[in-house]
């Protein structure tokens, strides 16, 4: 009975909360990443040279010495790219190897292959490089004074904002500093170059696009696209950090194999990898709301600039994102937003889960929490006053209707389950007592949208092949950095032939197997690939379906797949013997799968459409003490309600769910980046910037997927994307902390915390509130 038992949930793929396709070989060591590849012989290592200054003129590059260390074989630098001396996936602005000036304090200038990594290094470090320095912009504030922009400045404006403020019963201004992060995935960045035949090149490369690694790659060596493949099994982790950043490693690697006609790897070290690429953008805010006595936002103008780094990167979109996700969850009848993308003397800063859209996040909910505050509210209450729903107000700025909007029932469900209102009446009371440990406990909303806002990136293709013995080879565009898209695509395709998951074997992301993929971005993984696959699988069962007709001499509408049997009425074949059939009638066993994301539309010169196929909510309710002696804090207890729709894994989802919050916590709370008065990176290694780590997990962790998801629109089994919408749950974390503060003015002002809430900017925080005038 029990064999049986475990046979039937084999066969259940699809919504079964199955283990990750690697689990096993993750923690047994077995699981092979670039680095772990068999070298082949002849590999030669590379180490980078990299800039001292922030801003300067290159009066000259001695390699002399290096050139002649032991095991060097060769040394590259701008004039030793064939072709394009570029790796930019936008603006052709960011160099492989700075030409005639350095832009940013850890800018890549040579490379150094030699037999050894230790000979490499160790000749690295025998370049000599003269400067005449320049003027650098290092903050924000710089770039705004001295115009310095990376892209335009760009607006989106709803209704009459200016006449709403002037006629409103309250008004606010304020203004907020959001840091940057950095990714600190366990694999750093690593490509490895293999020259193969007739001057092709093979480059395995820890990457979330291998077709954007494979135009690059093409562009910098002068050759074809079809003349570059590029693999990729698995990454340890990614975060944002590989879509395009990968590309310089990338180049180096192929330059050197193009160059010496020998394999070539290059794997930054972790002080390298921060040093030399690109973050999470810090954002500063300033903003001015209008509001009514029961808390409804009447108008709101907002200016938000963002740190770009040196070069556009993926700022354009990051920024786009950030004003489309600037209403949250909230009806904005009158708003105007402006983003300044500024240009500064620092890496180039690039994607990170959530894409803008989180630093948005947190200016609104900052909003909110000083509007409750001002007029005595509880900050729910305020936030459920300006809830999309209701007559006309569905309508985001952007002007998409919001047809799918849930969070009102969806947070009435975490409100009640979690006790928000009991505790947070508990947590005043015990405030008002005094003491210098205070407690501070939030709720906080998220609406992400689903879709890349670059239009043609929403697609995605697959290949399927079905050998004669029933076993399936499956791959597809996406790619796997540890959250599970392997195992949930290989579910559809083993639901859609009803065969145990076993079956499925699933293949590393090829360019040569499934061209022109788009990145594994956007929370759009297993939307995409997961269609994509669906509908190669679906020719393939067509196909069958047909043989099986002739077989059992019936209509091919009546044969069901299921358990791993064919059927038509009372009689039945197994999987394997109708594959079997289909072979020797000369039916092909192979089909690819493509989709496109429908409905979506996008002007970004009018900044109106509807980018977002549909909308992922969540919701959490954090409770933290702070230490107002020292302004040390901690997260004591955190519920979480998330739509993930009808999960395709929900042991997958969940964990998804709680390590996008974990990370969205180091973000607002430990992570912070420092850059010295030279514009050197200084926080560059574990020793000197803190992740959480598993003592900052609170205790009391109690995270559910809402039994009521489902969506509306024509997903991939009705699911509904996880990837970054998790993180953006961590705002209630700051604004835990933040409430905490408040209580050290018996809850009459609201503190003007930037983010990370470090204990250093937490005490001054409680400092500053007793001596603040109230909001209004």
């Amino acid at each position: 009975m029990l064999d049986q038992t475990r046979i039937i949930a084999e066969l259940l793929a699809v919504r079964e909360p199955l283990a990750h396709d690697s689990a096993d070989l993750h923690v047994s060591g077995e699981a092979l990443y670039v680095d772990d590849l068999p070298e082949p012989r002849d590999l030669l290592h590379i180490a980078l040279v990299k800039s001292e200054q922030a801003h300067a003129k290159i009066l000259s590059v001695d390699a002399s010495a290096a050139r002649s260390s032991p095991g060097v074989i060769a040394i590259l630098d701008k004039s030793s790219v064939p072709a394009v001396n570029d790796c930019s996936p936008t603006l052709s602005d960011d160099p492989v190897f700075a030409s005639d000036v350095v832009d940013f304090h850890g800018q890549v200038m040579v490379a150094v292959a030699a037999q050894t990594l230790q000979q490499a290094r160790e000749a690295s470090q025998q370049v000599r490089v003269k400067y005449a320095p320049l003027p650098a912009t290092l903050s924000v504030s710089d770039a705004i004074e001295r115009e310095s922009w990376v892209l335009p400045t760009t607006e989106l404006k709803r209704g009459n904002p200016e006449a709403a403020l002037r006629t409103a019963q309250h008004r606010i201004q304020g203004h907020l500093k959001v840091g940057g992060q950095d990714h600190f995935y366990l694999e750093g960045q690593v490509s490895m170059a293999v020259p193969t035949e007739a001057g092709t090149m093979h480059i395995y490369c820890s990457t979330q696009h291998p077709s954007e690694i494979q135009l690059l790659v093409s562009k910098v060596l002068g050759k074809k696209l079809s003349d570059i493949t590029v693999e990729v099994r698995r990454m340890g982790g990614g975060f944002g950090g590989k879509e395009t950043q990968a590309a310089q490693s990338a180049c180096i690697a192929a330059i050197a194999a193009d160059l010496t006609g020998r394999p070539a790897k290059l794997r930054l070290d972790r002080d390298s990898d921060m040093i030399a690429t690109g973050k999470r953008h810090s954002f500063e805010f300033d903003y001015d709301v209008g509001f009514s006595d029961d808390g409804r936002i009447n108008a709101l103008q907002v200016e938000m600039a963002s740190n770009c780094g040196f070069s556009a990167d993926l700022s354009g979109p990051i920024n786009d994102r950030a004003l489309l996700h600037i209403d949250n969850v909230y009806f904005l009848e009158h708003v105007f937003a402006k983003s300044y993308r500024c240009r500064t003397n620092t890496v180039s800063n690039t994607a990170f889960r959530g894409f803008g859209a989180p630093q948005a996040m947190m200016c609104i909910e900052r909003i909110i929490d000083e509007i409750a505050c001002a007029l005595g509210l509880d900050p729910l209450q305020v936030r459920s006053a300006n809830f999309y729903g209701g007559r006309g107000r569905n309508l985001t700025p952007y002007h998409m209707q919001v047809e799918d909007f849930v969070a009102d029932k969806l947070v009435a469900k975490l409100a009640a389950a979690s006790d928000y209102h009991e505790r947070r009446e508990q947590i005043r009371t015990e405030n008002l007592n005094g003491g210098k440990l205070r407690r501070g406990i939030a709720l906080t909303p998220v609406k992400f949208g689903i879709s890349f806002t670059m239009t043609h990136y929403n697609q995605a293709g697959a290949l399927v092949h079905v050998y004669t013995d029933g076993s399936i080879h499956l791959n597809h565009g996406g790619t796997e950095m540890g959250q599970g898209l392997f195992i949930k695509v290989a579910q559809v395709v083993a639901d859609e032939f009803s065969v145990p998951l076993g079956r499925v074997k699933i293949k590393a992301t090829d360019t040569s197997k499934v061209p022109n993929t788009s990145a594994t971005a956007a929370s759009s993984g297993s939307d995409l690939n997961g269609k994509a696959a669906q509908q190669a699988a679906q020719k393939i069962k067509k196909r069958l379906s047909e043989v099986a007709a002739k077989l059992f001499d019936v209509d091919k509408d009546l044969i069901v797949f299921e358990n791993g049997m064919v059927h038509a009425g009372t009689r039945s074949v197994s999987f394997d013997e109708l594959v079997s059939q289909a072979y020797r009638a000369r039916v092909s066993l192979s089909a690819t799968g493509h989709y496109k994301t429908p409905k979506i539309h996008w002007d970004r010169t009018t900044m109106s459409g509807r980018p977002f196929y549909y909308f992922g909510y969540g919701a959490a309710v954090s409770e933290v003490v702070i230490d107002c002696l020292t302004g040390e804090t901690r997260l004591m207890r955190v519920d979480i309600l998330h739509d993930v729709g009808r999960s395709l894994n929900p042991a997958v989802d969940l964990g998804q769910v709680e390590g996008g919050f974990i990370q969205g916590v180091g973000w607002l709370t430990s992570e912070e980046l420092w850059w010295d008065e030279s514009g050197a990176l200084r926080t560059h290694a574990p020793s000197t910037y803190k992740i959480p780590t598993s003592c900052d997990v609170p205790e009391d962790f109690n995270v559910h997927l809402w039994d009521g998801g489902y969506n509306p629109e024509k997903t991939i089994y009705r699911s509904k994307a996880v990837g970054e919408p998790p993180l953006m749950l961590s705002i209630s974390v700051f604004s835990a902390i933040s409430d905490a503060i408040s209580s050290c003015s018996n809850y009459q002002r609201w503190p003007r915390l930037d983010a990370p809430a470090t204990p250093e900017r937490v005490l001054k925080a409680v400092k500053q509130i007793t001596n603040q005038k109230p909001l209004l």
